[in-house]
């Protein structure tokens, strides 16, 4: 096809020119002719298919102007000797010999063949590599959330025992039946957390485990400790990732002070989320007040688990601090 495209093409400017009839020719010359333009292009693909298996091989990924300006150049070569090599032997030997304009035709439209066969090939070619580059690219940057994640959730751990075994600590001197059943709780935390844990949780479940801890903190906590949980009867089936309700509940017990309250709240708005603590704080909360790991983990998470579907906000106003998120979810 390629060969003949090219035959005809020259055939059709030479009649046009000359006032000549390739069909009133002999058919022996003209199927002699046709014959070489089919071996030319035979010759001439796979010549060009060579070359750029070579550049891919050389050149790998690596596109730029330089690389398709060196192919080109080596297109034009293979072109001009293998069209000189065939066509101008034949053009010689048939009709009125080689003439000037066939010197022209033969190297002209050859070559804007090759071009349009190169850009055709090549662009295919590029645009495959270019995506197989995108989806590498993209599995490599999932990998590394990935590992950020658990690197996360690992840094989160150590935080969340430390936390927990320190209310025991102290319920220890007061009540020993009370801390073993504290303890068991702290047990269903961790099984929770170590054990049960999947890519998303029902919010329900994430809902009991964070009634678990705040059955936990209850205990260390002084009984004058106003505290208001109210949980939307709409969030049930919802598939969330885990552990991001905690570290704001979590943050509430470590710095709630002053009029002693915390408040509690989930609720659903169709596939939205939303999560809110609100607690009072003593009057030298800014002194006491440290930068942890807790609410900067949960950032970094919902950066990376609702990226462009969440937002994230958490203030001191007047005297109580209020943290809230919410996020899409697509059930």
């Amino acid at each position: 096809m390629y060969g003949l495209l090219i035959y005809f093409t020259i055939r059709l400017l030479l009649d046009s020119v000359t006032n000549m009839k390739f069909w009133n020719r002999s058919w022996l010359l003209n199927g002699g002719e046709m014959v070489a333009s089919v071996i030319m292009g035979y010759l001439l693909v796979w010549a060009f298919r060579r070359l750029f298996r070579y550049f891919d091989t050389h050149w790998g990924a690596v596109f730029s102007y330089k690389r398709i300006a060196k192919e080109l150049w080596y297109v034009f070569l293979v072109n001009l000797v293998l069209v000189n090599a065939i066509g101008t032997t034949l053009a010689s030997v048939t009709d009125d010999g080689l003439q000037w304009y066939d010197l022209a035709d033969l190297n002209t439209i050859p070559l804007l063949y090759a071009i349009i066969y190169y850009g055709i090939v090549r662009s295919n070619d590029f645009l495959q590599a270019y995506i197989a580059n995108k989806i590498q690219l993209e599995k490599i940057t999932n990998d590394k959330l990935q590992t950020e994640l658990k690197f996360l959730k690992a840094q989160y751990h150590p935080h969340f025992l430390f936390n927990a075994l320190n209310s025991v600590y102290f319920q220890m001197d007061e009540n020993v039946v009370e801390a073993k059943k504290s303890i068991e709780k702290f047990s269903e935390l961790l099984r929770y957390q170590l054990y049960d844990q999947q890519q998303t949780v029902s919010v329900s479940r994430e809902l009991q485990h964070l009634n678990n801890y705040i059955e936990v903190q209850k205990t260390r906590t002084s009984e004058r400790l106003a505290l208001d949980v109210q949980f939307d009867p709409n969030l049930n089936g919802q598939q969330v990732y885990p552990l991001l309700f905690l570290p704001l509940v979590e943050n509430a017990f470590k710095y709630v002070g002053g009029e002693y309250w915390i408040h509690v709240k989930a609720a659903a708005e169709k596939t939205r989320i939303m999560f809110s603590v609100e607690n009072s704080i003593p009057d030298d909360y800014a002194t006491k007040r440290k930068q942890g790991i807790g609410l900067e983990n949960l950032k970094r998470r919902l950066e990376l688990l609702y990226p462009g579907k969440h937002s994230f906000a958490a203030e001191k106003v007047d005297n109580r601090f209020i943290a809230s998120l919410s996020f899409y979810t697509e059930s």
